[in-house]
């Protein structure tokens, strides 16, 4: 039997970090490369990500897309804390 923690370190922590990629490059004008760095992944899991190879599971929730939208612009600001913190908020919704 998997912890709820497994289960969201496979299934949604990549469905999340997907939705942050997008929107730091989408509306933010990150590059793969900064999008990495901010979120502490490769430069290739980015690219998985946008590519839709990784994380393709899509969102329909319009409350929780805003909140990671919101988080995203939170994390262009911040910092690595930043985004643990943040990630364990949409974790929590």
């Amino acid at each position: 039997m998997k912890t709820p923690c497994e289960t969201i370190v496979w299934h949604i922590l990549p469905v999340i970090r997907k939705e942050f990629t997008r929107s730091l490059v989408t509306h933010h004008g990150f590059t793969q490369r900064k999008t990495a760095v901010k979120l502490g992944i490769t430069d290739a899991t980015v690219s998985r990500y946008l590519s839709g190879k990784r994380g393709n599971i899509d969102i329909s929730n319009k409350r929780i897309l805003k909140e990671i939208n919101n988080s995203a612009n939170v994390i262009a600001k911040g910092n690595k804390k930043t985004v643990i913190q943040e990630t364990c908020r949409i974790c929590s919704l």
